[in-house]
C-alpha cells in the first residue's frame, strides 16, 4: 500500500507529464482545431489499457473513451506482438470516438523489456475525406475515411500504407499528417518522462501506483453515491435534432454504491442528419455530470467510472448501429448530461445545473491564391445554465473543453473579416440565479472567391431547458446575408457574404420572483439584460 503523501505526489508528477505533452501538441500542430481550438486529449494508462491520469484541459469524454478504445486495439494487437516504437491507430467511430475525424494514437511505454504503461491521445483532425458537409448524410461511408486499428509506426518507422491512405483520402493531407506525426513526436516526450519517473522512484513497473489510484478513487465514487437516497430517478427532454425534433429519455436508478442508468424511451436511430450517438460517446456523457457532482476535485481515471453502469437500447440514437452516419454526433451527446442532470437534479443538491447554450463547430474551408489549401475551424459555445447557488456563466466551454480560435488566427489563416464578436443582451434564461449571457458572431468573406462553409448549430428550436421554477434560455439562430437559415448542408460562402451566428443563452435555476433586486441592477449595469427585459421578466424598473 503506497501512503497518501507518496501517493498525491506521484500521482501530481504523472499529470505534470501529462502537461507537458498537451503543451508540446499545441506548440507543434499543424492545425487550428488542435493547436488553437485544443480539440485534443492526452492520457496516461496502465499496461492493460486503464487510465491512470490525463492533461489538465482534456476533453472530459475522451478521456472516458481512450481507455476503451485502446483495450479494443489491444485485442488486435497483443501486449506481446508490440515492440518499441510501434504505435497503434484508429479513427472508427463505433470504437472510438464517435466519429471519423476524431483520430486516436496510443504508444506503448517500455521499461527493461516489458510494456509497462501507454501514452494515448485524441485528436479532432481538419479533414477525413467525404463530403464536405457536416449534417447531411446517409451513413458512414459518405463521410470519409475509416481506418481500422493498425500499426501507425511500425519498430519506430512509419507505416507507409496508413499514411498513404490517409493522405489519398484527405483534402489537407500535410495539415492531417503533421498533427499525427507531431503528436507521435509528443509521445516521445513522454515515453522519456516515465523511464526517469520509474529510475527516479527504482520501481520496475507503475502497476502498485495503478491500482493504488483506482481503488481509492473507486471507493471514494462509492462513497459519494451510497451517500444519495437510494431510488429511481426519471427525466424526458426533447431536443433539436435535425429535421425531426429528437427525444432523450433516462432512467437512473441509484442502488446502494451503484448508479445504473437506462436510455430506454430515448428516439431510435435516424438517416436524415450525422447526428446519431455511438455507445462510446453515451457511456462518456453519462460519466460527466457525475463526475462533476460527486467527486469534483479527484484528478479523471478509471477507478471512478466503475461503479456508473449505463445502458441504451442497440439502434436507439444513443447506441446507433453500424452504418449510420455520426459525423455531427455532438449535437446529441452535448445534450446527455441534460437529461441526466434533469432526472436526479434534487439529489445532486449546488451540484446541478440547468441547460446550456451548445457548442456550434463552425468553419471555412477552400483553395484560393494566396491561402492555399485551408481548414480553419472555431469552437464557440452559448451561455451555461445557472446553478443553484451560481449564476450561469457567459460563453464558456461545456461540456466538452475547447478554446475559441482567437480572431487574429481566423483572419490571418482564411479570407474572413470578423465584424463582430460580443455578448448578446436578453439571451439567458431568468430565475433566482441567471443562466449565462451568449454571444453574437458574424464573419464576412473577404474572398476573390467562393468557399465552403460549415455551421453546426443546436438548441435552435428547443430552449435550454430550466430547473427549479427557472426559465429556458433564449434559442439561438444563424443568418446568411440576413436570410434565417435552419438546414445545414456545406453553404457556399461567396465573396462579400456575411454569417451571423446568434448563440443559445444558458437557462435559469429557481423561481424568478427570488431574483435578489441587487444582482438584476448589476446585471443592467453590465449590459446582460435591457431595461425592457427587466421589467418584463422581474417587473424590475431601475430607478
Amino acid at each position: 500500500m503506497i501512503d497518501s503523501v507518496t501517493l498525491e505526489i506521484q500521482w501530481q508528477r504523472l499529470i505534470s507529464v501529462m502537461d507537458e505533452i498537451d503543451n508540446a501538441t499545441v506548440r507543434t500542430s499543424f492545425s487550428t482545431i488542435v493547436g488553437e481550438s485544443r480539440d485534443f486529449a492526452c492520457v496516461l494508462l496502465n499496461h492493460e489499457g486503464n487510465s491512470i491520469c490525463q492533461s489538465s484541459f482534456s476533453p472530459p469524454d475522451f478521456c472516458v473513451i481512450l481507455p476503451r478504445t485502446t483495450r479494443s486495439m489491444l485485442q488486435k494487437f497483443p501486449l506481446a506482438s508490440l515492440v518499441e516504437g510501434d504505435v497503434l491507430f484508429t479513427n472508427d467511430p463505433w470504437l472510438g470516438a464517435g466519429h471519423l475525424p476524431d483520430c486516436v494514437v496510443v504508444t506503448p511505454v517500455f521499461w527493461q523489456g516489458k510494456v509497462i504503461a501507454f501514452m494515448g491521445t485524441i485528436a479532432h483532425v481538419s479533414d477525413v475525406g467525404g463530403h464536405r458537409g457536416d449534417i447531411d448524410a446517409y451513413d458512414v461511408f459518405t463521410e470519409g475515411l475509416r481506418m481500422p486499428p493498425c500499426k501507425l509506426y511500425q519498430a519506430g518507422e512509419e507505416n507507409e500504407l496508413a499514411f498513404s491512405l490517409i493522405a489519398a483520402n484527405n483534402r489537407v493531407p500535410e495539415m492531417v499528417l503533421g498533427d499525427l506525426r507531431a503528436i507521435v513526436g509528443t509521445h516521445q516526450i513522454g515515453v522519456r518522462r516515465m523511464r526517469e519517473f520509474l529510475t527516479d522512484y527504482h520501481e520496475a513497473d507503475i502497476e502498485a501506483l495503478s491500482s493504488e489510484i483506482h481503488t481509492r478513487s473507486e471507493r471514494l465514487m462509492r462513497e459519494r453515491i451510497a451517500a444519495l437516497p437510494d431510488g429511481k430517478y426519471e427525466f424526458g427532454l426533447d431536443i433539436d435534432g435535425y429535421i425531426d425534433i429528437v427525444h432523450l429519455h433516462a432512467t437512473v436508478e441509484v442502488r446502494g454504491s451503484d448508479i445504473y442508468v437506462d436510455y430506454t424511451g430515448t428516439s431510435p436511430q435516424t438517416r436524415k442528419g450525422a447526428i446519431n450517438c455511438v455507445y462510446n460517446v453515451t457511456y462518456s456523457g453519462t460519466m460527466y455530470p457525475f463526475k462533476c457532482a460527486l467527486t469534483p476535485r479527484i484528478p479523471n481515471n478509471e477507478g471512478l467510472f466503475r461503479p456508473i453502469h449505463v445502458s441504451a437500447p442497440e439502434g436507439c440514437i444513443l447506441n446507433t448501429t453500424f452504418p449510420h452516419p455520426v459525423k455531427a454526433r455532438a449535437k446529441v451527446t452535448n445534450n446527455i448530461n441534460q437529461v441526466i442532470f434533469g432526472a436526479v437534479w434534487p439529489i445532486l443538491g449546488e451540484h446541478a445545473q440547468a441547460g446550456s447554450g451548445s457548442i456550434w463547430p463552425f468553419s471555412v474551408s477552400g483553395q484560393l491564391d494566396g491561402y492555399g489549401t485551408f481548414a480553419v475551424f472555431m469552437l464557440p459555445h452559448g451561455g451555461r445554465g445557472a446553478m443553484r447557488e451560481l449564476d450561469g456563466l457567459p460563453p464558456i466551454a461545456f461540456p466538452h473543453n475547447s478554446s475559441v480560435t482567437a480572431t487574429e488566427i481566423m483572419e490571418i489563416q482564411a479570407p474572413v473579416l470578423l465584424l463582430c464578436k460580443e455578448f448578446l443582451p436578453d439571451s439567458a434564461g431568468p430565475g433566482r440565479m441567471r443562466g449565462g449571457i451568449s454571444q453574437t458572431i458574424r464573419m464576412r468573406s473577404i474572398a476573390d472567391g467562393p468557399m465552403s462553409l460549415r455551421v453546426r448549430p443546436d438548441k435552435m428550436f428547443c430552449e435550454p431547458p430550466p430547473m427549479n421554477g427557472g426559465r429556458p434560455g433564449r434559442v439561438g439562430t444563424v443568418h446568411i446575408n440576413g436570410e434565417l437559415i435552419t438546414r445545414f448542408p456545406p453553404i457556399e460562402f461567396k465573396p462579400g457574404d456575411e454569417v451571423e451566428l446568434r448563440m443559445p443563452g444558458g437557462a435559469g435555476f429557481g423561481a424568478v420572483s427570488e431574483r435578489d433586486p441587487a444582482r438584476i441592477a448589476y446585471d443592467l449595469e453590465l449590459g446582460y439584460i435591457t431595461r425592457q427585459a427587466a421589467k418584463e421578466d422581474y417587473g424590475y424598473e431601475s430607478p
